[in-house]
Order: structure tokens, then sequence, then C-alpha cells
């Protein structure tokens, strides 16, 4: 099966911060899967290091109210489009990421607090019948 995954995860250094966060439980996954690795920010044309961005009012912005909605749209565009095309119906993506979470996003203030919501990519992914979970809920049933 092939599975989408945060490139993040996998260890490329894409997140906004210029690292990577190499997962063990979603890289063990390669036995049995094929893996894609996918960074819908960089995809969206967004450089690596960049500024981090939260999402408020829907919106993806930057602590200085830079606006980069329209590159993280693109950039879910472009994950659906490699999503169809390698017929992915599954989808392990970096947790609380504006991009990528799912359940639980930054808030909006960037005090690094935590509440309910999905990232612009996820809830694409999502509306189009992809399946999609974080590396959190894969090392719970991991265990």
């Amino acid at each position: 099966m092939n599975i989408l995954v945060s490139a993040c995860l996998l260890g490329v250094n894409c997140r906004y911060c210029g690292t990577g966060l190499f997962n063990e439980a979603v890289y063990r996954l390669k036995k049995e899967h094929n893996l894609i690795p996918v960074c819908p920010e960089q995809l969206g044309g967004l450089a690596t290091p960049r500024n981090p961005v939260e999402l408020v009012n829907g919106q993806a912005v930057d602590k200085e109210h830079n606006d980069f909605t329209a590159q993280f749209e693109k950039g879910a565009d472009e994950v659906l489009k490699i999503a169809k095309l390698l017929d992915c119906k599954t989808a392990i993506l970096k947790s609380n990421s504006p991009s990528c979470g799912y359940g639980k996003i930054y808030d909006g203030s960037f005090g690094g607090i935590l509440t309910g919501g999905k990232g612009i990519t996820a809830a694409k992914l999502e509306k189009n019948g992809i399946a999609v979970i974080t590396e959190n809920e894969l090392q719970n049933t991991d265990k």
C-alpha cells in the first residue's frame, strides 16, 4: 500500500525551523508499505527555514501577520495530486502542524497552546476520502 507521510517524520529537514523529526514507528512501516514523503509547505513554495505559521480564523499567518494561506492551499492541492496519482488511501501527518495537524493544532496565539482542529492539508485530504492519522496515533497503536 502507498502511504503519504509528512517528509519531516522521515528525517527530511523541511520543517519551518530547518530540521526534521525522524520517527522510528513511521519509518518501520517501510517494511510493508511504500512511504511517499511530502511536505505541503515546501510544495506550496515556502522556503526552509521559514517563520512559524499558525492558523488564525482559517488563515495561515506568521507572528508578523504575513498571510501564507495561498501557499498552504497550493501545497495541500499538490499533496492531493500526489495522493491521487499514487492511489494513496492513507496519510500519516505531523501532529499539531498548520498544514498536517489532525485533531489538534496550535491555536494561533504563538504561545504553544493546542486546540481542536485540522491543518489545511489534513482537512483537504480527509475531505477527499483519504484517511488521516498523526504519528501520535501510530505510536499509540504500536505498543
